[in-house]
């Protein structure tokens, strides 16, 4: 088992969430082998479940942290999620970390559940989340959460770091005031890692994590064009606060707006916006993004491989990893 308390300078992988089935606990297998610090499973819609993926990962492994980024806040009681993060928590001590947020708008609307005030259930949420985990009995009637002598009856030892998958300044302010931490999704750069903090503000420790798109290799044609394929969706107006602090901003969005299709923009992305928007290039040079990226604030990159053969994929991010 690994320590309680992650690394204060991780980098860890994605599992792909349209990864066949049967091949998802030997990714997971092997993430590990290779040395990876952190694997995160992903809830889309459509897709897979947090919880479920986390639980049969953490089954197959024995060192490597889960993170599950994220659950929506709106798609589960609060109370039933504590007792799904305990058990995690629970079962694999001290190898768990959790997020949770507002999920994305449309995803939520379509099943309808997306609230009036997104911010108001945040802030409830991962207060009474947080508080069932240390084994508190809760009474609340707030907006979103009521709750009325509502505790766990077995708390897990090692209480989960509880993490919030945001952005945008109001949303950041506050997971700074009540969360252990904030996910930052790809891509993030030093200037949008600088940007979160301003608006994260935390009293105290606050762990922030990175996605990034990642493509690792020696001929850069190849992984240039990698990772270009996982950019296509850079520049859709959700994406503004990652874009807005860079310097090349204007032009992205002049860029994106005469393109006539996804594979158009990205086409015609210049290399150095392709190195800043991904962690790209040889070894090395990636391993150099990763430390600067961790300078800036970062706890843990986290990279997202792209890509036909996943498994290859892991192991050339795997090349970037200190032995």
């Amino acid at each position: 088992m690994s320590g309680t308390r992650p690394k204060d300078d991780a980098v860890g992988v994605v599992l792909p969430r349209d990864l066949p089935a049967g091949r998802v606990l030997a990714y997971a297998r092997r993430a590990e082998e290779l040395g990876f610090d952190e694997l995160w499973v992903v809830e889309d819609l459509g897709f897979r479940g947090g919880t479920a993926q986390a639980a049969a990962v953490l089954a197959v492994t024995s060192r490597i942290r889960v993170g599950v980024g994220i659950l929506p806040t709106a798609a589960r009681n609060v109370a039933f999620a504590a007792m799904e993060i305990a058990s995690l928590a629970e079962l694999f001590p001290g190898r768990v970390d959790v997020g949770v947020g507002h999920g994305m708008p449309h995803w939520m609307r379509s099943v309808g559940a997306w609230p009036a005030s997104p911010l108001t259930l945040l802030d409830e949420y991962v207060s009474t989340l947080r508080a069932l985990l240390r084994g508190e009995r809760v009474t609340i009637e707030g907006r979103y959460v009521q709750l009325s002598g509502v505790e766990l009856e077995t708390r897990p030892d090692v209480v989960p770091p509880i993490l919030t998958g945001v952005r945008g300044p109001r949303s950041l302010a506050v997971s700074g005031a009540v969360a252990d931490g904030t996910i930052l999704a790809e891509p993030v750069t030093p200037e949008y890692v600088a940007s979160t903090l301003g608006h994260v503000a935390a009293d105290g420790p606050h762990r922030l994590v990175g996605y990034n798109v990642a493509a690792v290799g020696d001929d850069p044609d190849a992984t240039f064009a990698t990772a270009r394929a996982g950019l296509e969706w850079i520049g859709e107006p959700d994406w503004a606060p990652h874009i807005t602090p860079l310097p090349f901003a204007d032009e992205l969005a002049a860029l994106r707006a005469s393109s006539a299709s996804r594979e158009e923009f990205v086409a015609a992305m210049p290399d150095e916006w392709v190195s800043t928007l991904a962690v790209v290039g040889p070894a090395a040079t990636a391993r150099a993004r990763i430390d600067e990226l961790h300078a800036a604030g970062l706890a843990s990159v986290v990279l997202v491989p792209v890509g036909s053969d996943p498994f290859a994929a892991l192991s050339s991010l795997a090349t970037v990893l200190r032995g």
